[in-house]
């Protein structure tokens, strides 16, 4: 972890959960906040910990995971510049549910407990934004339930490469701008390292995705969508 030397300055209202706060709630924010850099591969909190703040993203990519049997990791979401995590173990005040793994360098600002339920109590508004993204979390949640129950491996790999397309953009080359490993994807999807590799070498078959090393682009995103949503 490499220390920030400008955390005093990280957060403002162009990051839309903060978008609320007058100039005053956003100095005292400032005022309290700390930020470091970290390095690809390091945790910013484990599940099973106890939160006393939650962390903003300023730069870079997280991966949030739970672990599953045999210690295998579940990525149920990431988190990119703009987004909040660990909120809801310490709205709930309980122990954190998932892991936060840095796997771009990112510069991450934690915001202790106390202003954010000083926030929640003198800013309604800042209150119903925490609430609307809880509920966004839970309906991603069930969608996710969903597809596992109800989808193939293929459909869902689709699915996950279209999400992943419009979560992280492209890069100039047009490819997915997000260095993700096969471990990664199978993560995601929910199935076995090999399944995955599999699939993709279909879909570069068929002409459907291009793969550069870890980097993957959809050629054919209409086709995509029919796998994706198809019925078998």
């Amino acid at each position: 972890m490499l220390k920030d030397e400008n955390s005093n300055t990280c957060i403002s209202s162009s990051f839309s959960i903060f978008k609320s706060l007058n100039s005053d709630e956003l100095e005292l924010l400032n005022a309290n906040l700390k930020c470091n850099t970290y390095r690809k591969g390091e945790i910013i909190y484990r599940e099973g910990s106890w939160i006393t703040g939650i962390y903003c993203v300023k730069k870079g990519i997280l991966k949030i995971y739970k672990t599953g049997i045999d210690s295998k990791p579940q990525i149920v979401a990431f988190a990119i510049k703009g987004d909040i995590t660990g909120y809801r173990s310490v709205l709930s005040n309980e122990m954190a549910c998932t892991t936060a793994e840095i796997i771009e360098e990112a510069e991450i600002c934690f915001i202790p407990s106390d202003i954010i339920f000083s926030l929640i109590k003198t800013n309604s508004d800042f209150a119903l934004s925490l609430i609307q993204l809880t509920c966004r979390e839970l309906d991603q949640a069930n969608i996710f339930i969903k597809d596992i129950a109800q989808k193939t491996v293929k459909q869902r790999l689709a699915e996950i490469l279209l999400m992943l397309e419009n979560t992280f953009k492209l890069d100039e080359e047009g490819y997915i701008a997000v260095n993700l490993t096969r471990e990664d994807l199978s993560s995601i999807v929910g199935t076995a390292t090999e399944s995955v590799i599999r699939i993709l070498g279909e879909f570069k078959n068929e002409g459907l995705i291009a793969i550069k090393g870890k980097k993957i682009k959809i050629n054919d995103k209409k086709k995509m969508n029919l796998i994706s949503d198809s019925i078998f």
